[in-house]
């Protein structure tokens, strides 16, 4: 396990009222979050992204993966030149206004047969734009065998990300098929939120069950807007609480890293007990 080596004089600076060192909180990278302006279901303006982008900030998010939907029905406005250009200017303007985040691009993308070709072609893009990883998002209303698409993302060093399963029902009555995929690679991206149930109970349970069970997994907040926390820092808390900090870490930080580098997710093998499988 990497272990991180503090620097006590920094500690020392920050003394506590009770004279004890405090920790610097934990950053986060957020792999998963509408926060361009005017492309989806996101923020409708400039400000409205920048409300959004101080929100995660305040939530100890350090960089973001800007993931607007493409195909489905916002894929005109969401070319993957647009998106480039927009979280261009979204970066301008945070530092202009000196909010300390980094916005990465990225896209949330419909399950779509001609996505392969779209991929080989640049028109759709993964995850941080780093060519490893690409969040795939499923029909809600029907369930979709991907292994097809799976094998043709091996074939060009991608992996597939599932956005949100613990919301898909068709999924989650199917679970055989989750663990085919898995067994395939896929990584699983649990909504921050969901663990803390704002989306309900039974969301709530699926997480929860979806994180136990171990895999490839990482937790994003999904934020389309700043009207509540993004919630990072209340999964982290809730993780830690049940499962152990060094999942919570896998999870929060770890594998969320790992995907702006391009680099493969770590498994948590034994989601329970927090130990950790090998890289895949």
């Amino acid at each position: 396990m990497r272990v991180i080596r503090h620097n006590t004089a920094r500690k020392k600076d920050r003394a506590s009222t009770d004279g004890r060192p405090t920790q610097a909180p934990i950053k986060f990278v957020d792999v998963h979050c509408h926060c361009l302006p005017n492309l989806d279901d996101g923020p409708e303006s400039m400000e409205e992204a920048i409300a959004l982008c101080r929100v995660l900030a305040a939530d100890n998010v350090s960089t973001v993966v800007a993931t607007p939907h493409q195909l489905g029905r916002f894929e005109d406005r969401t070319k993957a030149e647009a998106i480039r250009r927009t979280v261009g200017a979204l970066n301008r303007t945070l530092g202009e206004r000196g909010i300390a985040l980094a916005v990465l691009p990225g896209a949330e993308v419909r399950v779509d047969e001609r996505i392969d070709g779209l991929l080989a072609r640049g028109e759709i893009l993964t995850l941080a734009d780093a060519g490893r990883h690409i969040l795939l998002e499923l029909p809600w209303d029907a369930l979709i065998d991907i292994e097809p698409l799976l094998v043709q993302f091996a074939f060009r060093g991608v992996h597939a990300i599932l956005a949100h399963p613990e919301r898909n029902g068709p999924l989650l009555e199917r679970p055989q098929m989750l663990r085919r995929w898995a067994f395939s690679g896929v990584g699983l991206q649990i909504t921050a939120g969901s663990l803390m149930g704002d989306w309900g109970r039974y969301v709530e349970r699926a997480a929860w069950g979806l994180v136990a069970q171990g895999g490839r997994v990482c937790l994003a907040t999904d934020a389309h807007d700043g009207s509540q926390s993004p919630g990072m820092t209340r999964a982290f808390e809730a993780v830690t609480a049940r499962l152990g900090r060094d999942l919570a870490h896998l999870l929060c930080v770890e594998n969320p890293a790992r995907v702006i580098r391009g680099e493969k997710l770590t498994s948590a093998s034994n989601g329970i007990n927090g130990k950790f499988g090998d890289s895949a």
